[in-house]
């Protein structure tokens, strides 16, 4: 009989079986479960955190976009500003804290002879600016720039603004060229105005002497009148060739009556030539008036033309030359009894060349509302039509 072979035996023989302590097989348990336990919180940590990558993913892009459109804008913008830079055609220069220029636009280049970045705004200053006659203007070659140099407050640099004010200055310089032949136009105007009364008066006496008849008495008498009304027209004269070199005339103290027998004694001539009455009215005693009193004798004389004006041809013409006192206020009137005038007509009266006669000026009142203007009064009108006028020009009187 033959011995059991070895695979024969391996295979009929009995596993041997692991004996496990009682308290051993707890522990194992209780490690395989806290394992468990762990493999699930990592899991949902894991996941959790796959959500929050996921999510810091989509917020990224999303900030990603935003930042490339802001950038795509600020490009944009910054293009715009240096298209806009270069068009403008005021020169601008920016500086650097150490004075350096770090940007310039053509139209500072053409202004400054065609400096560049790089270069020391110190030495363009001193080569390129001549001071003017003028705070903050220069000359630059052939143009007058107007230089405006603001600090930037962030970077520590200036910027440098250049204006070229040359056509503008050559406005100006014609417009006070414009202003000075007017104010010659005016002087002139208000000359010839001027002259024109007393002038009229001469001629009159002078037409007298021509009378053979005319006793050797009243020859002297009219003559020595037509020789004052002629030194009067040189004083005008004299009068306005020291207005037209800016001296000034001077200020007076004289009597309201002097004034009143002056207009009377140059008015009168004319106003008997025409028919008319002239009535020197009012308690002018003791009025004593602080100004020039050539202008107030050629405003009223406006005033007295133009109430001759009104009531010429009129039957029973008359004209009244009166003053009152309301307070510290002295008032002058000028009365006819003439033809009047609507209200349009009255509210244009004062502007200058207006006027409703063919041969007229239109600068006798506008001068007299000057005159009265500058002697810190005014001139007021009241009139209706076929009711006549009244001219009052008020002055400042203090009591004397």
């Amino acid at each position: 009989m033959q011995p059991p072979s070895v695979n024969s035996t391996l295979s009929t023989a009995p596993a041997p079986v692991a004996q496990v302590a009682p308290g051993e097989a707890v522990r194992l348990a209780e490690a395989f479960r806290i394992f468990s336990q762990a493999s699930e919180e990592l899991s949902g940590a894991y996941s959790e955190l796959q959500g929050q990558m996921e999510q810091l993913t989509v917020e990224l892009a999303a900030a990603n976009g935003a930042l490339r459109q802001e950038y795509q804008e600020k490009a944009a913008l910054t293009e715009r500003l240096s298209l806009l830079l270069d068009a403008l055609p005021a020169g601008v220069v920016v500086l650097n804290d150490a004075g350096s220029v770090v940007q310039i636009n053509p139209a500072a280049r053409d202004f400054l002879g065609g400096a560049s970045v790089g270069a020391g705004w110190a030495a363009i200053y001193a080569e390129m600016l001549v001071p003017g006659d003028t705070p903050g203007e220069f000359l630059g070659g052939e143009r007058q720039l107007a230089v405006d140099v603001t600090p930037l407050d962030s970077a520590g640099g200036r910027i440098v603004l250049l204006h070229d004010i040359t056509e503008a200055q050559q406005l100006k310089t014609q417009a006070e060229r414009n202003q000075r032949l007017a104010a010659m136009g005016e002087m002139a105007a208000q000359l010839a105005h001027q002259l024109r009364t007393p002038l009229a008066a001469a001629l009159l006496y002078a037409g007298n002497l021509e009378n053979p008849d005319l006793p050797p008495a009243s020859s002297v008498a009219i003559a020595q009148k037509t020789v004052a009304r002629l030194k009067h027209i040189e004083h005008l004269i004299q009068d306005m060739l020291l207005f037209a070199r800016g001296e000034a005339l001077g200020r007076e103290r004289f009597a309201l009556a002097d004034l009143f027998a002056e207009l009377a004694q140059n008015f009168e001539p004319l106003a008997q030539s025409s028919g008319t009455e002239l009535i020197v009215g009012g308690d002018n005693s003791g009025v004593i008036l602080t100004g020039n009193r050539k202008s107030l004798v050629s405003a009223l004389t406006s005033l007295l033309e133009n109430a001759l004006q009104a009531v010429e041809g009129r039957q029973g013409a008359s004209i009244e030359l009166s003053a009152r006192r309301e307070e510290n206020t002295l008032l002058i009137a000028v009365r006819d009894n003439g033809r009047g005038m609507d209200h349009a007509t009255a509210a244009r009266l004062f502007e200058p060349f207006y006027t409703t006669r063919s041969d007229g000026t239109g600068l006798g009142l506008a001068i007299a509302r000057g005159v009265a203007r500058a002697h810190g009064g005014s001139i007021d009108v009241m009139s209706s039509p076929g009711a006549g006028a009244e001219f009052i020009l008020s002055l400042p009187c203090p009591n004397n």
